[in-house]
């Protein structure tokens, strides 16, 4: 082989070479770039599971109780039992709290809340904050209504006080919400139990409670008993959907099975 033919393969050698380290050389961001469309694909779909199991715990419920056709749910809801749900569902809510799906640092504020009269017990505080706020302290509703419990802003007025002694009445305080809260409720349960005692309304007295709560005394009273309409049933049903989770008569299952945290976390506003 002639010494300009060697050189010629050299050549065309050194020229592969570079094109493939070039190629390389280009390639690596694109790479990357996709190695981080696929971390974030990932953690974003992590972080949506997480956030739907907190969410739409309480469809969960309504499913087990037959509220909604949701189908088959032998594998999703594993290990609930059935009775023990509609049981808490359809309860007063009085029974003995289940102090570890309570967040840790409003356990004692909702304890207490549940002593404040016979009618109203703590699993109906609880899954009431449940349902107005998400345990969100710091919740400003379209209403108006502040705070953890979302007491209408009249009513906080006249049932709010300073109930951890910090010289200030707030809304947003977590304890004055709370302590609002079975004030105000414990004042709508005594006025409906003389209202069925004159027989001026009918029905369950936890849930006309929940619709006065909602709704008003007064459109209970005008209803006869509780308001014909999607925003008395919706909320009392939501209410008791969280019956299950906050009653310790109910047998939780792995958060495999069932997406309930201790304590569950506050979101944010």
């Amino acid at each position: 082989m002639s010494a300009s033919g060697g050189e010629d393969e050299q050549a065309q050698r050194d020229k592969t070479r570079n094109t493939v380290l070039l190629g390389g050389l280009a390639s690596a961001p694109i790479l990357g770039c996709l190695a981080f469309v696929v971390l974030l694909i990932l953690l974003i779909g992590t972080l949506a599971s997480l956030f739907l199991g907190f969410v739409f715990w309480p469809l969960m419920l309504l499913c087990k109780i037959n509220l909604l056709p949701c189908g088959d749910d032998s594998g999703g809801g594993e290990g609930l039992n059935n009775d023990q749900v509609v049981a808490a569902y359809e309860s007063d809510g009085k029974g003995q709290l289940n102090a570890n799906t309570v967040p840790s640092q409003h356990l004692s504020l909702v304890q207490e809340a549940g002593r404040e009269c016979t009618q109203i017990g703590a699993i109906v505080i609880a899954a009431q904050i449940q349902q107005e706020s998400g345990w969100n302290e710091k919740l400003v509703g379209p209403d108006g209504a502040e705070g953890i419990s979302q007491v209408p802003p009249d009513k906080f007025d006249e049932f709010g006080e300073d109930a951890d002694d910090n010289d200030e009445t707030s809304a947003l305080d977590a304890a004055d919400s709370i302590k609002a809260q079975s004030k105000y409720m414990c004042s709508l349960a005594k006025e409906i139990d003389t209202l069925i005692a004159n027989n001026e309304v009918k029905g369950d007295r936890l849930n006309l409670t929940l619709a006065a709560y909602e709704t008003g005394l007064d459109a209970v009273k005008q209803a006869k008993g509780v308001p014909d309409n999607d925003r008395a049933r919706s909320y009392i049903i939501g209410v008791r959907s969280g019956f299950a989770l906050y009653s310790n008569s109910v047998d939780m299952p792995g958060e495999s099975a069932y997406p309930s945290l201790s304590p569950r976390p506050t979101p944010s506003s």
